[in-house]
């Protein structure tokens, strides 16, 4: 069995002393890693990152097939989430991350037409840049558990929101114990900080990873905070022998 650690108000990198101090220097981190960040993501999840944003494009599918609906992708990193929403997608999709690195990547990406051309800004996820209820669609994949505050997080998504407006969170999750939870926090505590940190060469960045999901809410205890801003219809969907999950959630 493994012990839960209890999620805290948001994520604390090593050292950060404060919520503005927890958000530079996962700024910082982002920055450092970028340049393998696509690549990292790729082998270091046995290519089933690429499943997961499909996953979770085909379940939103309701508003991407909408042409009137407009879509925003926080936390975006390298934008892959947001090609994912685009490709087939009737919707407008708009991309946002903090780390001007990842975004360089992600415009270079949008040029050539990866998963169709998104626009992408440069924006903190806790103060947007938009206007109330802008959007059909918020969303973030792996990024919501880097917040400084998730709470702050979810009411500024939710403030964007147009009323009826879905929010979708994909994040990694912990496993129960059994065979695969085991061999999991194994990989995911042992075997991948060496690999991330040999290939990125930051290794704190990738003995963060883990530390930050074992701090991170369970699905259910994420879909109480979902509930206790005010949204309904909360729900998780767990995949992967419960290593990831879609919380999704719509403005009253």
């Amino acid at each position: 069995m493994t012990e839960k650690t209890a999620p805290s108000k948001g994520t604390r990198p090593e050292g950060a002393t404060s919520e503005a101090d927890a958000s530079r220097k996962v700024r910082e981190m982002f920055t450092q890693i970028a340049p393998r960040y696509d690549l990292l993501n790729h082998l270091l999840s046995l290519q089933l990152d690429r499943v997961w944003r499909a996953r979770t494009a085909r379940k939103l599918r309701a508003i991407l097939d909408r042409a009137d609906a407009l879509v925003l992708d926080l936390c975006c990193g390298t934008g892959d989430l947001a090609f994912a929403l685009q490709k087939k997608s009737k919707a407008r999709v708009i991309g946002a991350d903090f780390a001007h690195t990842m975004l360089v990547r992600a415009n270079a990406k949008s040029a050539t037409d990866t998963g169709g051309a998104v626009p992408f800004l440069e924006s903190d996820a806790l103060q947007l840049p938009f206007a109330d209820a802008s959007f059909d669609l918020v969303t973030a994949a792996f990024g919501f558990r880097n917040l400084a505050n998730y709470e702050a997080g979810l009411r500024e998504m939710q403030r964007v929101l147009k009323p009826g407006g879905a929010i979708g969170i994909l994040e990694f999750t912990e496993p129960p114990a059994g065979f695969f939870g085991d061999f999991y926090r194994w990989y995911f505590r042992r075997v991948l900080p060496k690999i991330g940190g040999a290939i990125s060469g930051d290794a704190a960045a990738y003995k963060y990873l883990p530390n930050s999901v074992a701090r991170f809410f369970r699905p259910e205890e994420l879909c109480d905070l979902m509930r206790g801003v005010g949204l309904q219809n909360v729900e998780a969907a767990v995949w992967t022998g419960g290593t990831v999950a879609l919380h999704t959630g719509v403005k009253q």
